[in-house]
């Protein structure tokens, strides 16, 4: 479980992560060594152009794939993810095949969760660890490489990032896209479809959100 070698140099890693590591050593947690810093393997700091922040892993075994909001190919769309994609209809009328959105991290999508860790059934139980720093510190070295589209979803993702966008970024913040909030603010806010269009203003590429090219 070594730190990815293009983020190796965030202080995290030598102060935070050995604790961590080491209190996680005798458990049997999600999704496990191979996949914990997935969304940072998937996403060097100069490639980042946006940033998406979810809470933790699903706690169902199988499920996560180390990436915010996406799973595994083959589970069924959890309900956030299913508004997402019910948004996405409404903003592009297309979405990805399944819930895995290892294509958007490729193209510089950074899907980075402020916990990294979960215990199978107990959503939330390692978010008092100190994840939180890596996702602040990570938000910081990408922005050293250019302007970033943040989409804040729902208080806590608002609170985790405070004070960190500036003004060349874009920020969209709405209410979660779960079926708690989803109404309140999320559905119709068409954050695809305003990332993509900020981007074009750039002269940057575009992000195939539905991966149909």
């Amino acid at each position: 479980m070594k730190a990815p070698e293009s983020w190796a140099g965030l202080p995290f890693f030598g102060t935070d992560w050995p604790v961590i590591r080491d209190r996680l050593a005798d458990q049997n947690w999600l999704p496990g060594p191979d996949r914990v810093f997935a969304a940072l393997d998937l996403t060097p700091p100069d490639k980042v152009r946006v940033v998406l922040l979810g809470q933790d892993p699903y706690p169902t075994p199988g499920h996560a794939n180390g990436l915010a909001f996406s799973v595994t190919p083959e589970t069924a769309l959890p309900r956030s993810l299913s508004n997402i994609y019910k948004e996405m209809d409404t903003d592009l009328g297309a979405r990805p095949a399944t819930g895995d959105l290892s294509h958007w991290a490729r193209q510089g999508v950074l899907l980075l969760n402020t916990s990294l860790s979960v215990l199978p059934g107990e959503a939330g139980v390692h978010a008092k660890w100190g994840w939180h720093k890596l996702a602040r510190q990570a938000v910081v070295e990408a922005q050293k490489h250019g302007p970033i589209a943040f989409i804040l979803w729902g208080g806590h993702a608002q609170k985790a990032l405070d004070g960190l966008p500036r003004a060349t970024d874009l920020v969209i913040a709405s209410a979660h896209p779960s079926p708690l909030s989803a109404r309140r603010g999320f559905f119709g806010s068409r954050p695809f479809s305003r990332v993509n269009d900020w981007l074009a203003a750039q002269g940057a590429p575009l992000i195939d959100w539905a991966g149909t090219i």
